[in-house]
Formats: C-alpha cells, structure tokens, sequence
C-alpha cells in the first residue's frame, strides 16, 4: 500500500487510540480526592495554559518539518502524562503530567487533520474529507466509550490504575504514528515572509473568521460538562463516601455518551443536507448553552441524564467544520492556523476557569450550588453568543451544501 493510502487506512485507528483514554470517567475524582476543589480547577487551566504556549510553535513545527514526526512527538507526550498520573505524587509531579498532556493535545491538534486532507489529496480524493472525518469521529467516539467503562470498572480497584491502561494505549499510538508517511509537500515549501502572508489571508477570510468564532466557543462550552460533570454524579451517589462507586457510574455515563454521538454521527450528514452548513452547526452550539443551562438549572438524576448529550455536539459540528476549512487552507500554513485557533480557544477557557477557581473554595470538593451557579453565568453568555453568530453569518454563503 503507498504512504499517502496508508496514513488513510491508518488514520480511523490513530484516533481510536489516541482516544483510549481510561482515566476519563475517574480524573476530576482523582483530583478531588489527592487535591483541594480551587486546586483541582486551576489544575485543568494547566492543561489550558501549556496548550497556550505550544499550539503555534506546534503548529509551526508541523508545517515546517512535517506531520509524521510531530505526531510520534505528540504521542510520546501522551504516553508521558499517563505514566506520570500512574506512578506520581504530589502536585507538582501531577502538573508535570498536566503539561505533558497539553503537549500531546498541542502537538496533534491541526496535524491530525493535515495529514488526512493531504493523504486524500495525493490520492486524488480530496472531496471524500467530510466522510473521513466523520468515520474518524465515529472510531474516536468508540474509543471513548470503551474507554469509560473500562476506566471505571478499573478505578473500582485503585483510582491510578485507568492512567496505566491509558500508558499502554499511548504505547501503541506512538506505533501507529511512527507508520505514518509523510505526504510529499515538498512543492508547495515557500518562504516565510509567504507563510506568514497566507496565514493573514486565512485570518481575515470571512467564512474562516466565522468559523473561527464559532469554534472557540464550541470548545469552551464542550468542555464546561467534562470539567464540571462528574460531581453531579457523586452527589446522586451520596456524596465523598461514595467515590469509587461514581468512578464507575460516571464510566457507564460516559460511554452512554460517546454510544449517543455515534449515533448521531450516523444521522448527522443527513442533517447537514436539511439545514446547511450553518444550520447544523449552530443547532451544536445550541444544544451546548441549552445543556449548560440544565445543569445549572437541574440537579441529581436530570443533571446525569443531560450529560449523556455532552458529545452530541461535536458529532454535528467538528467533522464539517474540519472539512469546510481544510479547502481552503493552504498546505505550508494549514496546521499553523488550526494551531492557532486552537490556541485561542483553549486561552479564553483557560481564562474563565482562572477566574473561576479564584472564587471557589479553597478546602475540600466543590458544591453542587457552586457548580451550578458557574454554569448559570456560562448558558447567559452562551444565548448572546448564539444570537450574534445567527445575525453575522447571514451573509457568509453558508447556505444549501456549502
């Protein structure tokens, strides 16, 4: 099989263990249960902040000295991080692990992609993006389902043991991505002074700049249930002496979740064809601010149900969303610009957990009131947002199947 059509093949089975993620259902409950509530918050702005400092220098690597070699770098991070988690103390050493993760995020983010839309390009199949994309998210929601299940059967018996299975996970992704071919892009190599004018293009193209807006805030409001999600479920459970029951209770929500988006990534082409490519996406912000707004509004059993909703967002969005701008990206700044909108999402979350964390309390686990309070402040914001994007992308020729 030549390069370009093996990364293809390979591609669905780098995000599925990229995306084996063991610890997922346990982390905030590990955090909780080895750090104070205003700690365990900043904790997670960490990630945020190390992301901050390397999306663009990632990204810049990337389209500089080539895909293969920064993915085997970013999934050597990611095995990094889940043998720290398993075999540290403190909370330095866990912060250590923290940044090693936001290496592995920042390292990948743009580069995955790139290497997709280009291997298909030097296939001659540049149209089918929108389909791989989304037969990616179906295989990285898969992982994650398997993952959470398993993560919480195995936190049953020590909450360290899921960031061990993780390490293995992240053993045979760095395999996979040292597979990898680098596509030839050899030809399309210019200068910087033409790197750096592309990427301004790219900045000020009106669909990108929307699109861009857009993704900011699908990632901040994507994450706000995955930061502050599983205390909702320890609080059904009955609370702190309940934790290693809510490990596994928040590993079957999980993977109820990710069951849930797989489903909806089945549909969800057909969806884009009913309402457009603007419709479909702002239906995903939406359901993002009306599921902050539930969990701030509901408590204990609605609150764990809205959760299984958690995913569905990005199964009707970031697949149409990679593939909308990938087109119309250039190839010497195409990871350096995903960087950067990456950079610039994950800065304004890492800002509003900071400011956050700085009003939590300072000893033991967060309350559901406060909780609940935080997410209220999220969806009030979330509305204005969703009603300036409706009016600015009117006229950005979303329509039909653009």
């Amino acid at each position: 099989m030549a390069g370009t059509a093996r990364n293809i093949a390979l591609y669905p089975w780098f995000k599925f263990f990229q995306n084996l993620l063991f610890w997922q259902a346990i982390w905030f409950l590990f955090l909780q249960s080895e750090l104070s509530a205003a700690q365990a918050i900043l904790f997670y702005a960490i990630y945020d902040v190390t992301t901050t400092v390397l999306e663009v220098p990632s990204g810049y690597f990337s389209d500089r000295w080539g895909r293969r070699k920064t993915l085997i770098a970013s999934a050597c991070a990611g095995f990094l991080s889940c043998a720290l988690f398993a075999l540290g103390e403190g909370f330095w050493v866990f912060a250590l692990a923290q940044v090693a993760v936001g290496a592995h995020i920042a390292l990948a983010s743009g580069t995955d992609s790139a290497i997709l839309y280009e291997s298909l390009a030097a296939e001659g199949r540049a149209a089918d993006v929108e389909k791989e994309e989304v037969r990616a998210w179906r295989y990285s929601f898969l992982a994650l389902a398997v993952a959470a299940v398993a993560g919480g059967l195995i936190a049953f018996f020590g909450l360290r043991l899921p960031f061990a299975a993780s390490a293995v996970a992240f053993g045979a992704l760095v395999l996979i991505a040292i597979k990898f071919s680098e596509p030839d892009r050899a030809s399309r190599v210019r200068g910087e002074a033409e790197r750096f004018e592309a990427l301004r293009r790219a900045l000020f193209h009106p669909v990108l700049a929307w699109l861009l807006a857009l993704s900011i805030l699908i990632y901040g409001f994507g994450h706000l249930p995955f930061v502050f999600g599983q205390p909702f479920i320890l609080e059904v459970l009955g609370g702190s002496d309940f934790i290693a029951e809510a490990a596994v209770a928040s590993g079957v929500v999980t993977a109820l979740m990710m069951l849930v988006s797989v489903a909806v990534s089945w549909v969800a082409p057909g969806v884009r064809r009913w309402l457009g490519l603007k419709g479909i996406l702002l239906l995903a912000f939406c359901i993002q601010v009306m599921l902050a707004a539930g969990l701030a509004f509901f408590g204990n059993l609605p609150a764990v149900l809205l959760l299984l909703l958690r995913k569905v967002p990005d199964s009707l969005a970031q697949p149409f969303i990679a593939a909308r701008i990938q087109p119309i990206l250039e190839d010497e700044m195409r990871a350096t610009y995903i960087s950067l909108r990456n950079l610039l999402a994950r800065l304004m979350f890492a800002a509003s957990l900071l400011l956050v964390s700085v009003n939590a309390s300072e000893a033991g686990a967060i309350a559901i009131e406060e909780i609940q309070a935080i997410l209220a402040v999220y969806a009030a914001f979330g509305l204005v947002c969703l009603a300036g994007l409706a009016m600015t992308g009117r006229n950005l020729g979303f329509g039909g199947r653009a």
